[in-house]
């Protein structure tokens, strides 16, 4: 019963949060780039999964990061999510090993869950950001948000739906600048042809199969001719191969512009990593804040899904007033990408559900919630949604195991069950439910 509730519930839901995955990333590895070895010959391993159950890498991060990723699991437990957390610490110290030990694991998983890793400013230049080492790294080419207006929230401008693409790991992140003579600072901003062609490429299809109509480029080609001239260059040689699709380009400057007075002209936009970092800031205040809006970084073979904005809330962090939405969107972002997509949708549908309820908003989104609030009411939606809704138990009823569960088919019976006296006209109300993510019962309430 559960599975047909939520697969029956496509609707609006299913159209937030989930442009990527209808495009694999290692599907826009274009003509133009010339790998050593086709894809055909290479061996991508699938995600880890062990017993039916996939593992994933978490990253709990700093600031409100390791309190919002404890709710996710007691989102995911609720929902009887089959995924096993490999949780692995990453701080902001001088010491390397934690890093090198979390990309170690996102290789062995392929799919990660990330909060935001502080970047420490005190420390010598050579230290380098967390974030940018494993994206690097793991060269997550592609950071994809999906800036949607939600329900619920109110906002300047209403119906705006953006899908945002960034290049992620060159431009000015390259992180190579150096000292020439004392007081003078140059920092190299690096731009690739086959990068971009790249970059650009992704944005097509990405646009092409969500049915999109329209792709904008945005650059600096006025002031950076060579630079984001190559970069705008690539993005016209790849427009050319979709004549379906309308093709414009925007300078920076006048994007942020467009952005806060019509953003609706916006359909899908491609642009180079320090510009997308500032739009994708844009674009999340305009839909409602940095609580709502989550993000995934793609390449061909791992996938690390996190917020959007990368803001720690070093500030509110152990208040109990964080926003979990963009969180708990980025999750139901990474089950699409593991093809759970019955339990990505009832998350989705249950947190947009929540945000129908002005007493469960945030602080930052104008309510006086809590975070513990918000992802109860997440959960009690959770439960409608797959049919098992919470009901207070009598001081009698029946509760015997049962040989099926609509949700888990794959799980035996377990003999035994308990009895408690009941009055004889009672009337039984069934209900299923899972405990604990392993036993299955059937419970009979009269």
């Amino acid at each position: 019963m559960a599975l047909k509730v939520a697969t029956a519930a496509g609707g609006a839901a299913k159209a937030v949060l989930r442009p990527a995955l209808l495009c694999r990333p290692w599907e826009v590895l274009g003509a133009h780039e010339a790998p050593r070895r086709s894809f055909s010959q290479q061996t991508i391993p699938p995600s880890a999964k062990y017993g039916g159950r996939h593992t994933v890498t978490m990253i709990p991060g700093d600031g409100i990061g390791p309190e919002l990723m404890l709710h996710v699991k007691s989102v995911f437990r609720h929902a009887c999510v089959p995924v096993d957390f490999e949780e692995v610490h990453v701080s902001s110290n001088a010491d390397e090993e934690d890093i090198r030990n979390a990309i170690m694991a996102i290789r062995r998983n392929r799919v990660a869950l990330k909060g935001n890793i502080e970047t420490n400013h005190n420390l010598p230049p050579s230290h380098k950001s967390r974030n940018n080492i494993l994206r690097t790294s793991l060269d997550l080419y592609a950071n994809v948000i999906h800036c949607k207006s939600l329900p619920g929230v109110v906002t300047r401008h209403r119906d705006v739906d953006i899908l945002i693409v960034r290049e992620n790991t060159e431009g000015e992140y390259s992180s190579l600048e150096h000292e020439s003579v004392a007081g003078v600072v140059e920092s190299l901003k690096i731009i690739t042809k086959a990068k971009s062609l790249r970059i650009a490429e992704y944005a097509f299809k990405l646009a092409q199969e969500t049915g999109r109509k329209k792709v904008t480029a945005v650059h600096k080609a006025n002031i950076m001719k060579l630079g984001d001239g190559l970069f705008l260059q690539c993005c016209k040689e790849v427009a050319a191969g979709y004549p379906h699709i309308t093709f414009e380009n925007m300078i920076v400057d006048n994007t942020t512009m467009q952005l806060v007075s019509r953003p609706q002209q916006f359909d899908v936009m491609v642009m180079p990593n320090l510009y997308g970092n500032i739009v994708n800031n844009v674009c999340a205040g305009l839909v409602g804040g940095p609580g709502l809006v989550a993000g995934a970084n793609y390449g061909h073979v791992y996938a690390v899904f996190e917020t959007a904005t990368r803001n720690t809330g070093k500030s509110i962090a152990n208040k109990n007033i964080a926003n979990p939405t963009a969180t708990l969107l980025a999750s139901c972002m990474m089950l699409d990408h593991l093809k759970l997509h019955s339990y990505a949708t009832s998350i989705r549908k249950a947190v947009l559900a929540s945000m129908d309820n002005e007493n469960m908003h945030t602080p930052d989104i104008g309510g006086q919630g809590t975070t513990s609030e918000a992802i109860q009411d997440i959960i009690r939606h959770i439960r409608i949604i797959n049919g098992r809704a919470w009901r207070p138990r009598p001081p009698w009823g029946l509760c015997r195991p049962l040989c099926r569960c609509p949700l888990h088919p794959q799980l035996p019976s377990q003999p035994g069950g308990w009895t408690q006296n009941k009055p004889a006209s009672a009337q039984p109300l069934a209900a299923c439910f899972c405990y604990s993510g392993t036993l299955v019962f059937r419970v009979t309430l009269y």
